[in-house]
């Protein structure tokens, strides 16, 4: 018998989301992992909060959403807050029911500006790299680093002399044509109109220059988790820079080796490595003036070799960070929100990795 293609306005539903979220759902282990880590923040999300007026929207709401829009590559929040207002299972990880309406997309940039800036991603990425920490996922001993180009939302055209000069006729209206050949640019008399902290910079000869940041990350050894990351203006000196200050604060606790490529191939950087007592395990490179930093005393260790190796697990970090996490040209303007981005884009990251390790029949 045919069944009746009849139309029903609405209706009473008895079963809760959790009821209709599949039980080996990806997202169960994620939300587990999440819901830990944002019960350590709670003095901190309380601080933020005065004891009087109206009740806010709940931070962890506002968090765990954002958390989906890089897990599930949401371009923008206007279409995070389309879909929480039909897809259940979103709903069900964020914690709102059927029936409750969804803030307007606008809370989370008033959010952002006075209360979830860096500080607070940054916590939440602690707070998730301690529990891999506690479950025996991380290496406390063996860790690589390396950088990415992290292109600015600016264009070329908004790159304009900071004296002001610019005479280029260009022509009339909002989107005018603009002619950069032979003219000569750089970082010292330009500026980005629209975000001034990005610099003009391409990381090797014969590649394309852009206004951008750099982004930094430093990752264990044994399943690649990111624990440590950092965002600087780009130049030639960011990549090494940032990682001394960054491998500082893990090398304190225990002697540790450090893998990275050829661009960290530096007698400065080598030599620094070993004052903080981290061994630098650093790809060589040989055509180098000067020759490689890198002498026997560190390639004739059975270690050296397996570091390199396990140097490129923390690429598949900063590839799932730019074709899956929105890290390749973030929607904000300024260092500090750059590294909002990619500090909520490498938790993203761990929690995959977590859940994968953790309970791998739910992947």
């Amino acid at each position: 018998m045919r069944g009746a293609d009849s139309k029903q306005e609405g209706m009473f539903s008895y079963v809760s989301p959790e009821s209709r979220i599949p039980t080996n759902h990806p997202l169960r282990p994620i939300r587990a992992i999440v819901a830990e880590a944002l019960a350590q923040m709670d003095r901190k999300l309380e601080s933020l909060y005065s004891q009087n007026g109206r009740p806010s929207i709940a931070p962890e709401r506002l968090i765990r959403a954002l958390l989906l829009q890089v897990l599930y590559t949401i371009r923008s929040e206007r279409m995070l807050v389309e879909q929480l207002e039909y897809n259940l299972l979103f709903r069900w990880f964020v914690g709102l029911s059927v029936d409750e309406p969804v803030w307007d997309h606008s809370t989370f940039s008033k959010n952002r500006d006075r209360l979830f800036g860096a500080d607070i991603a940054r916590d939440l990425f602690d707070s998730i790299v301690a529990q891999a920490q506690i479950t025996g996922l991380l290496s406390d001993e063996h860790f690589s680093v390396d950088g990415t180009l992290i292109q600015a939302w600016a264009s070329h055209r908004s790159y304009q002399p900071k004296d002001g000069s610019d005479d280029d006729p260009g022509g009339g209206g909002r989107n005018q044509a603009r002619d950069f050949h032979g003219e000569t640019r750089s970082n010292e008399t330009h500026a980005s109109t629209t975000d001034p902290e990005a610099k003009l910079y391409r990381k090797s000869p014969g590649t394309t220059a852009k206004l951008c940041y750099m982004g930094h990350a430093v990752s264990e050894n044994r399943h690649g988790l990111v624990v440590e990351v950092q965002v600087s203006e780009a130049n030639g000196t960011a990549e090494r820079s940032s990682a001394i200050e960054m491998i500082e604060t893990i090398a304190d606790e225990t002697p540790c080796t450090v893998a990275a490529d050829k661009a960290y191939d530096t007698h400065g950087f080598v030599a620094q490595m070993r004052q903080i007592n981290a061994t630098p395990h650093v790809a060589q490179n040989i055509e180098r003036n000067g020759g490689s930093a890198i002498d026997g005393r560190t390639t004739r260790h059975p270690g050296y070799a397996l570091s390199l190796k396990a140097r490129k697990l923390i690429e598949e970090a900063f590839g799932w960070g730019k074709d899956i996490g929105l890290l390749r040209r973030p929607k904000f303007r300024g260092r500090d929100k750059i590294e909002y981005a990619a500090l909520l884009t490498f938790t993203g990251y761990n929690l995959i990795r977590m859940r994968n390790l953790l309970a791998p029949d739910f992947r």
